[in-house]
């Protein structure tokens, strides 16, 4: 019997020794694959972020040739909370996600959504804007638009790899695609009829159309769709990166901060979801 209990006292330490072992090991791998990124970004002291500058509201050049918008006050303010200082590189949507693979930058802010596919490979912050789409038509006959249905055989202005165009496609409509081009460039060839619509965030779409009251376009006055969240695009596996930021914007949502940016930049609550009837697509493979 003495034998017994020393053998069942031997296999419990050593079961003790090995789970430890293995608790050890996933915590220092978690550790170093979050550490790594962060401490990086602090040993620079700065943060370097990834925008379009193109997206009014969003990020912007104002009229005294300053990057601003509602993205990038965002960002500089959780730089700031974060005791870092802040860069940010230009580049179209379609480059931004690559250069965070690369390293070139660290993370991106451009109204981004955290899709199934693309958490496959970034990790997201929480949601720091809510909204939904829809789409600038001509003012004249709303491009022939009535229906999402009605997008079968149009032209759709577009970033190639931007959400809104796979909603274009899945819709049979032929996608025109741009480089990191101003909103001018898109919604004047809705205008002119070169292409027939651009689908995009509502508030994106709300200011662009107003900022040219001379061309012949408007939001379309029915058609609400796809309910969306933006968020912060971060490295995989930057997992106290990503805490941090978190950190930071609950701070932000709770003082006010964030619904003070939104309402600055979109005259809306953007922090807050949309009430309203918002239809759902079935079927994107997002």
């Amino acid at each position: 019997m003495k034998k017994l209990k020393l053998s069942l006292m031997l296999l419990a330490l050593v079961m003790i020794a090995v789970l430890s072992a293995c608790g050890n090991s996933g915590d220092t791998a978690g550790e170093n694959s979050s550490d790594e990124r962060w401490e990086a970004i602090q040993d620079a002291g700065e943060l370097v972020v990834g925008t379009s500058g193109t997206l009014i509201a969003a990020s912007y050049y104002d009229e005294n040739d300053e990057l601003t918008g509602y993205d990038v006050e965002v960002m500089r303010e959780i730089a700031e909370r974060l005791d870092l200082e802040v860069s940010f590189e230009i580049m179209g949507i379609d480059s931004m996600l690559p250069a965070i693979q690369s390293g070139r930058i660290d993370v991106a802010a451009n109204d981004i959504e955290p899709t199934d596919s693309r958490k496959k490979e970034f990790d997201f912050s929480e949601p720091y804007k809510y909204s939904y789409s829809t789409m600038a038509v001509r003012e004249s006959d709303n491009s022939g638009i009535e229906s999402l249905e009605d997008l079968k055989g149009k032209k759709a202005g577009g970033g190639a790899t931007t959400i809104y165009s796979q909603i274009a496609e899945h819709f049979g409509a032929e996608v025109v695609t741009y480089g990191n081009a101003p909103n001018e460039a898109y919604l004047s060839d809705v205008s002119n009829a070169r292409t027939d619509v651009v689908i995009n965030d509502y508030y994106l779409t709300k200011f662009g159309v107003a900022a040219f009251p001379d061309f012949d376009l408007h939001l379309h006055p029915t058609l609400k769709f796809h309910p969306t969240e933006q968020a912060v695009v971060i490295p995989k596996g930057a997992d106290k990166l990503t805490e941090e930021i978190n950190r930071v914007l609950k701070e932000m949502r709770e003082d006010g901060t964030l619904s003070e940016l939104a309402i600055q930049f979109y005259e809306e609550d953007a922090s807050e979801k949309p009430e309203g009837d918002i239809e759902e697509i079935e079927g994107l493979d997002l």
